[in-house]
């Protein structure tokens, strides 16, 4: 779920908050930057028991509409199409999501059923709804795709849930796009034989990850001295308070994965943190920190002091 960009954003928030100084203590902003990229998982398990909690909202509607008083022949006998979805079913009876759902306590919606009504009225409303009940009868494919339509056209750019999950915690709001990608490709790529596990993926791809994010957090805070050096040198023409806060964090960071992560290529170094500059900083950023980076990358090239393991990692 986790990629080595987000892992970078985490870091670099964790390092723009810190306030210390390289010879402080800094446990407790480690412990924070491993809690922050932990409750990445409880946004994925949120929005995943939000699908559940639109098929139990949609079952409670039909159930209401036939004990109606004046009930209509569609009340009595209602197109459950939607409200069997197989693949709805699936997620609903996965027993490993169920118990991740009670163990990292994801019961957001039993408070909140307004939000789960608003989802479920924009689907009913929808021509995507409209069309996926003309019949009463669905194969798992066209369920399958339904719902993955409903994920990405209606659920995910929803307004109203992006407000919800900014008050409920800021910092989804950077993880909600790589949350969003990981759903969808396990929506998509879903089989009826997919095991219990499939809709509980690692948060980490492997332990290397978290090494990595524990590695840039502590390396970049301890050689602080040296890279703010390092950057002074290239920047003698610029005032300090004329550097965004950002790119001065990121050039850090950046400088500290050029010297100190000898199996991470040189230009994946540089694109990561451009890209990350031209979504947190200002628009010139990344033009900014390319000028720096690559003076200081033949720099280290014509004094032998860049070393990179393995081929292509110039």
């Amino acid at each position: 779920m986790l990629n080595r960009r987000h892992i970078r954003v985490k870091v670099m928030q964790t390092m723009y908050a810190f306030k210390g100084s390289e010879s402080d203590d800094f446990t407790k902003d480690q412990k924070f930057l491993l809690f922050s990229i932990d409750n990445m998982y409880n946004l994925y398990l949120l929005l995943i028991s939000l699908l559940i909690e639109v098929q139990k909202r949609a079952e409670n509607d039909l159930q209401k509409k036939q004990k109606k008083h004046l009930a209509t022949k569609e009340d009595k006998n209602p197109n459950r199409k939607f409200v069997d979805n197989q693949l709805l079913k699936l997620l609903s009876s996965n027993i490993e999501l169920q118990d991740q759902l009670k163990a990292y306590n994801i019961n957001y919606w039993e408070q909140d059923a307004e939000y789960v009504d608003v989802i479920f009225k924009a689907i009913i409303n929808s021509d995507l709804y409209t069309d996926y009940m003309q019949t009463r009868v669905s194969d798992f494919k066209e369920d399958k795709n339904f719902i993955v339509d409903v994920f990405k056209d209606i659920i995910a750019p929803n307004d109203k849930l992006y407000e919800y999950l900014e008050d409920k915690n800021l910092t989804w709001l950077d993880d909600l796009p790589t949350v969003n990608t990981t759903i969808l490709k396990l929506l998509r790529k879903v089989k009826e034989t997919s095991g219990d596990s499939y809709f509980t993926p690692k948060l980490y791809k492997d332990n290397d990850d978290k090494k990595f994010a524990i590695d840039l957090f502590k390396k970049t805070l301890l050689n602080r001295t040296v890279l703010n050096k390092e950057i002074e040198l290239k920047t003698q023409n610029w005032e300090t308070d004329r550097i965004a806060n950002v790119d001065y964090v990121s050039l850090q960071m950046a400088i500290c994965e050029l010297k100190n992560f000898p199996s991470i290529p040189v230009k994946v170094t540089i694109n990561e943190y451009l890209e990350i500059s031209k979504e947190y900083s200002t628009p010139k950023s990344s033009i900014f920190i390319n000028g720096i980076l690559d003076k200081l990358v033949k720099e280290y090239e014509a004094a032998g002091t860049l070393n990179k393991v393995g081929r292509g990692l110039m």
